[in-house]
């Protein structure tokens, strides 16, 4: 029985692990939402990058690209690299596959999905949407008052990882989903905001 696996985030650019088949689909009442730390990737424990969560919500989708795997050394293989790549992201659930021309009727059943919650103590590093006190963490990078939405743009802006820059991230989902034929307008409006930011913007 083959396994699917569907990407959101970065996986939909570089899946980093063989499989036979892809599909363009979409999950139901999730959405795509920049709340998960990353301090191994795209930032580093001092200072996290954000990177791309599902957040549930009734009567959402998420567009993404879905991966088949056949083979059972493949699926293992694969398991075990997702298993270090994906290790910030705390639970793994199984949802429906829809696409364009079965919008209704699962195209696959139960493709596996992993997920960053909000639970703190099994995800240390979910951020949400930046409230005040997750700002007061950044307090000695600070030079000036910002608002949430500032410091959110703020954050990807200058966060960097072993995986390279968090604006660089926000850029390549952007791009990959406009390959496939997605505009995400979280994903959009996020890409326009950083693109205009500069460090005079920085400099208050």
């Amino acid at each position: 029985m083959a396994m699917w696996v569907f990407g959101y985030g970065s996986l939909v650019w570089n899946p980093g692990f063989a499989h036979d088949a892809s599909l363009v689909g979409f999950v139901r009442d999730y959405r795509r939402v920049f709340y998960q730390g990353s301090t191994d990737h795209r930032g580093t424990p001092d200072f996290p990058g954000r990177t791309v969560t599902l957040d549930y919500q009734p009567g959402a989708t998420c567009w993404g690209v879905a991966y088949k795997i056949s083979k059972e050394q493949d699926k293992k293989t694969a398991l075990e690299y997702l298993e270090v790549r994906e290790k910030q992201y705390d639970e793994k659930i199984y949802l429906d596959l829809y696409t364009d021309s079965s919008p209704k009727t699962p195209a696959v059943k139960d493709v596996m999905v992993y997920l960053a919650t909000t639970n703190k103590e099994s995800n240390e590093n979910y951020l949400g949407p930046a409230p005040l006190e997750e700002m007061a963490k950044y307090h000695s990078y600070l030079t000036c008052s910002v608002d949430i939405m500032q410091f959110n743009l703020w954050q990807i802006y200058q966060a960097e990882g072993p995986a390279g820059p968090n604006k660089e991230y926000v850029f390549k989902l952007e791009d990959a989903l406009n390959k496939i034929g997605v505009v995400d307008e979280h994903v959009q409006d996020l890409a326009n905001a950083v693109r205009k930011y500069s460090d005079h913007t920085l400099s208050c």
